[in-house]
């Protein structure tokens, strides 16, 4: 277990991988934790550098009262790698981790060499679908949305199995502070300006049956940016890291090839 104290929060991370490698950083979604990349890193070439971590109010990593903002959790981010001495990374980023991703990569240059949005978006949602979000969390807890969230998560036959019932369970033991926080972030994200003048290699992967960043929401962010790239994965939802962890490593390990980066 790996703490680091950045400005007085407590950030749970892993380093794994070749530590002299290529770094390769994971940001994951609303509601789950570092543990969300397991599957697919195991798949990934060997030789490098793969950093996970909780971001703010989630996993291990210290929740601060809600609300949150885009910035700060770019703050958190930036402060991490620098922690760790990190540049030109790969940055993969799902649903709020791709916004992340979106706005580091605007703020510095030097720790993201290329980006992967994947499941995200400039701009998710509206700020009011956002604020009822927020107002139930807080009324009755996260138990109150998980049922609505794993269909939105996971295409139909995954929520068949019995696996479902772990990423229900890691949904609803995040801190409410936590989801609060990060969903009020969310609203206040528009970065369609700044993501459209990035100029580096961008991948963006969208699953078929995602509830939450549908493939045209997320091939419309991608195409901002000139020479992306677009890959859409059938028969998954908002987590096709989880759903089909070889299609998704393939993927992703044919895009760190061709940017120079293994």
């Amino acid at each position: 277990m790996q703490i680091a104290e950045l400005n007085g929060l407590a950030v749970h991370y892993r380093d794994d991988g070749d530590p002299k490698g290529a770094p390769v950083v994971f940001a994951n979604s609303l509601g789950t934790d570092l543990r969300l990349w397991d599957q697919v890193i195991a798949l990934l070439p060997k030789g490098l550098r793969y950093i996970t971590y909780d971001k703010r109010g989630h996993g291990l990593t210290q929740a601060t009262p809600a609300p949150y903002s885009m910035g700060t959790l770019v703050r958190d981010a930036e402060m991490l790698l620098d922690h760790l001495e990190v540049r030109d990374a790969l940055f993969v980023g799902l649903s709020i981790g791709g916004m992340i991703g979106q706005g580091l990569a605007v703020k510095r240059m030097d720790q993201v060499r290329a980006l992967v949005i994947s499941n995200s978006a400039a701009k998710i949602g509206t700020a009011d679908m956002w604020q009822d979000r927020i107002d139930a969390v807080q009324a009755n807890g996260i138990e109150s949305l998980a049922d609505p969230v794993m269909e939105r998560w996971f295409a139909k036959s995954f929520r068949a199995t019995p696996a479902i019932a772990a990423w229900r369970n890691m949904l609803t033991r995040q801190p409410v502070a936590g989801y609060a926080g990060c969903s009020a972030a969310i609203a206040g994200t528009d970065f369609y300006t700044p993501t459209s003048g990035l100029r580096l290699p961008v991948l963006g992967i969208a699953g078929s049956d995602d509830g939450s960043t549908p493939p045209d929401l997320v091939r419309e962010t991608v195409d901002l940016v000139p020479g992306s790239r677009f890959e859409l994965m059938r028969g998954v939802g908002h987590l096709p890291c989880v759903e089909d962890p070889q299609t998704y490593a393939r993927i992703l390990s044919d895009f760190i090839k061709e940017t120079g980066h293994a």
